[in-house]
């Protein structure tokens, strides 16, 4: 969570801003009001002392009239390694203590001409640049910086430190270095930069990116060719795209980070891309990709925010983009056929040259058809059916790594799915399934996947979308969010189950690894082995729903490990739900939930499964307890005999016989029920009455789901 935040390291500024605006209005302290600044000229600039003269000028609308350089008049007292006591050029911005920041805000027009050999050195400085700030109303246009070096702290550009303003058909060669928000030309962007390039080199550590660091505005028609060295965050054209758009642009040159590294964008928080493509190398150790390095990562989901990125008709080649050394398939990939036939085609396919079309459907008959989606998965109004089962043992490491529109799987199978990159993240039969996009009527069977985080047997990463009517088998393995059917569920999961095992290091789930909305009648038989929030059927659930649904596999964790759910929390909601697998665990262990607390309610569920830990251990839950407030078990019970368990933080204990007993679901009086179950007794365990949410065969079964077959 911090590392997103880090992004909004300028905002510090403006909150600077605001204090001081405030104290100088006031003349508190002994301070003395803010002068009233004079009326801004109109500059010609021809040498360094005129640039130099802008600062007193903000408002002012200026004209570059020459090439500066380090012949120029001036150069040597204001720009060079010499000036200022070796920290070279003071960025264009005036500051007086206790009033506002002065940026700019009038009009900078370079006609072309280019400002080079800048030389600046102020490592321990925020808002470093030629210009330090471009306010909302300031422009800044046809412009070249170029054979600059530029050293800051934070919000860092070759032409701009930050920019709420206007940047136009500019560009920035040269060395730009620093610690976060670091860009080829503007280090932290509020605004529109449009038609704009920057090639040489950009170092920092969080948000470093070729042409934006971070980016909370617009970005169109722009480029990068910089070389891009950084830790987290960190993408050849973008290294953060913070709830901002980058449209119709591109990089080449090679990426080179610790975590989320991307081809165009590093990390993305709530931002969108469209029209973009890369070329160059990517390097990176954990969530790398060719386009876009973590194009979702649900953590914020705990906050009750979305976190995605739409991507639209965005690409990179597979064949010449290296991911660490090799041709992998993230976001956008595109085979090599492909991506030159989209790219010489104005950036199009026609899907239509590629598939057939029935009723609405487009028919996907074999493998080279299902690989057909890498080219068109990004596009919402496509709906594709598949029509045979698939194989894909002869494609190791082939996904879809992103689907926006419909997939029926009409009732068959895909086969054989396997991928095994730990430093990719997303990853499923559909990596990311974005908002709207749905899956249906599909198995995948004999899965074999690892991955960084939000790993799924079916879908990888999914928020708002829908998954139904599916089944995934075969073994699941990641760090975070991973699910035997899906890693990340922001949408519905329903009517579906998954079998074999999955493991994982935190939000690990038989089902689903971490879910912040709807599970519904559906069921897990598969192992689940972790660390922290770990469960048979969701490792961690909050803001959201489980119902009618249960989960009988073996769960291994060491903290929150439950039978069902490892964890709910946040308003979670379990309901009409069971567990019977064995749960073993060091701290919070219960038979149906870990931990439950934050508000989550658990009401109307069981468990039967052995129950072993040290500290926290319930029958049915191990810790009622957990956040900023308790939770409530209503209506709920354990079998003393099989957890054996004889307490619970939360819930009955019962015999055997009395958990096969109608009564005990029934009797408000001697049950202390607040309500009955809605449950009746069947001849037998084939005998169904679909009315009811619970059947039970009084005396000899425990009580089941009425949709269990």
């Amino acid at each position: 969570m911090l590392e997103k935040l880090n992004c909004y390291v300028a905002k510090v500024s403006i909150f600077l801003i605001t204090i001081a605006l405030i104290a100088g209005m006031a003349g508190c302290d002994g301070y003395p009001p803010c002068p009233t600044p004079p009326p801004s000229q109109n500059l010609e600039i021809r040498d360094w002392f005129d640039l130099n003269d802008v600062r007193n000028n903000l408002a002012g609308n200026h004209t570059l009239m020459n090439d500066l350089d380090s012949t120029t008049p001036g150069y040597e007292e204001l720009a060079s390694p010499t000036a200022n006591q070796g920290k070279g050029w003071e960025p264009i911005e005036t500051f007086i203590p206790m009033c506002p920041y002065g940026c700019f805000t009038g009009t900078f027009d370079g006609q072309g001409y280019e400002i080079r050999d800048v030389f600046i050195n102020r490592p321990d400085e925020y808002l470093v640049g030629l210009f330090g700030c471009v306010d909302e109303v300031g422009v800044i246009k046809d412009i070249g910086v170029m054979n600059f070096t530029v050293i800051g702290k934070s919000s860092v550009g070759g032409l701009a430190g930050s920019i709420r303003g206007t940047v136009s058909n500019s560009y920035a060669i040269g060395n730009v270095s620093g610690d976060s928000s670091v860009g080829g030309l503007v280090g932290y962007n509020q605004g529109p930069v449009s038609n704009c390039y920057a090639t040489g080199t950009v170092a920092g550590e969080l948000d470093v990116g070729g042409l934006v660091g971070c980016n909370m505005g617009f970005v169109n028609n722009s480029y990068s060719a910089s070389s891009v060295t950084g830790n987290s965050s960190v993408g050849g054209l973008v290294g953060q795209n913070s709830e901002g758009t980058v449209s119709n642009s591109h990089w080449t040159g090679s990426v080179v980070g610790n975590s989320f590294v991307g081809g165009v964008v590093g990390y993305n928080f709530m931002g969108s891309m469209s029209n973009c493509y890369s070329t160059g190398s990517v390097t990176g150790d954990e969530y790398v990709g060719g386009i876009v390095g973590s194009p979702c990562y649900g953590i914020v989901g705990l906050l009750g925010s979305p976190d995605y990125i739409m991507v639209t008709n965005s690409h990179y080649d597979y064949d010449e983009v290296l991911i660490n050394g090799q041709n992998i398939i993230t976001v956008g990939a595109l085979l090599g056929e492909d991506f030159d036939q989209w790219l010489a085609n104005d950036k199009f396919l026609d899907v239509n040259e590629r598939l057939s079309q029935e009723n609405g459907y487009y028919v996907v008959n074999n493998v080279t058809d299902f690989k057909e989606l890498l080219a068109f998965g990004q596009d919402s109004s496509l709906k594709f059916r598949l029509a045979n089962d698939l194989d894909l043992g002869a494609d190791p490491n082939f996904y879809i790594p992103y689907l926006a529109g419909e997939f029926d799987g009409n009732g068959h199978k895909i086969s054989n799915l396997s991928f095994n990159f730990d430093f990719v993240a997303n990853v499923g039969l559909f990596g990311y399934l974005a908002p709207g996009g749905k899956v249906t009527h599909v198995g995948v069977e004999n899965v074999n996947i690892r991955g960084a985080g939000a790993v799924g047997g079916l879908v990888g990463d999914t928020w708002e979308g829908i998954v139904s009517d599916s089944y995934a088998s075969g073994t699941v393995t990641g760090g975070s969010w991973v699910g035997g059917l899906v890693g990340w569920n922001g949408g519905t999961v329903s009517n579906s189950h998954s079998t074999g095992s999955v493991t994982g290091e935190s939000s690990v789930g038989g089902l689903v690894g971490f879910d912040r909305a709807t599970v519904d009648s559906s069921y897990s038989t598969s192992s689940v082995t972790g660390n922290t929030h770990v469960g048979g059927l969701v490792g961690s659930h909050g803001m959201g729903t489980v119902s009618n649904s249960y989960s009988s596999g073996t769960v291994t964790g060491d903290m929150h490990a439950g039978g069902l759910v490892g964890l709910n929390f946040g308003l979670g909601i379990v309901s009409n739900s069971y567990a019977t697998g064995s749960v073993t665990g060091d701290e919070y262990v219960g038979g149906l939930i870990g931990s439950n607390g934050d508000r989550g309610t658990v009401s109307n569920s069981y468990s039967t499964g052995r129950v072993t830990g040290n500290t926290h251990v319930g029958g049915l839950v191990g810790h009622n307890y957990f956040g900023t407030g308790k939770g409530t078990v209503s209506n709920c019970f354990w079998d003393t005999e099989t957890s054996r368990q004889a307490t619970s933080d939360g819930g009955m204990g019962k015999n055997t016989t009395g958990m096969q007993d109608i009564t005990t679901f029934t009797d408000t009086e001697t049950q202390a029920l607040d309500k009955p179950w809605d449950i009746i007794a069947v001849a037998n365990p084939g005998t169904h009455k679909p009315s009811y949410i619970w059947n039970i065969v009084n005396g000899v079964t425990y009580p089941f789901l009425s949709w269990q077959a």
